[in-house]
């Protein structure tokens, strides 16, 4: 129940809602999400682990916005956005990947001494570039098997929250 309040809130501030399908802007997130793998390529080569694990996340959380813009789903917050994978796309598998991610990103982000950072390694850091690679391309296969009928039971679903 806490989760349905969570989106109904969300759609009330109007932070969530049906907007018109575009092809142009999922593929413009797409770009945005291959940009952010390659940086966290770079900031990995270069050991900055911290930078490399928030641009591994936002690889993720891009690619989830060009499937959302692609269904027609327009959705200002990253728990929003997150938790529709679980409720509208049933990808439980996809959902614990980001949302494991989004809770590393903000860890390592905005907390300098926390006992999580001290497992912050090369090693890790490669686990999470991984884990962005591999879900961007399981959410480009659900982008690309998207047909008009699938998108509208996706709809369907979405006006039912």
């Amino acid at each position: 129940m806490k989760i349905q309040n969570f989106l109904n809130k969300l759609k009330e501030e109007n932070k969530l809602e049906l907007v018109e399908s575009s092809v142009e802007i999922c593929n413009s997130y797409l770009e945005k999400a291959n940009d952010c793998l390659k940086s966290a390529k770079l900031l990995l080569q270069n050991k900055l682990y911290e930078n490399s694990i928030s641009m591994s996340y936002y690889t993720m959380y891009d690619s989830l916005t060009a499937l959302l813009f692609k269904t027609g789903i327009k959705c200002e917050n990253h728990s929003g956005s997150i938790l529709l994978l679980k409720k509208i796309f049933d990808r439980t598998d996809l959902f614990k990947i980001i949302s494991f991610a989004k809770k590393e990103r903000i860890d390592k982000q905005y907390y300098i001494t926390s006992k999580d950072n001290l497992k912050l390694t090369k090693e890790s850091t490669e686990d999470m570039f991984k884990k962005a690679e591999e879900f961007s391309i399981q959410i480009k296969l659900l982008i690309n098997n998207l047909n008009i009928n699938n998108i509208e039971n996706i709809r369907k679903k979405f006006r039912s929250l």
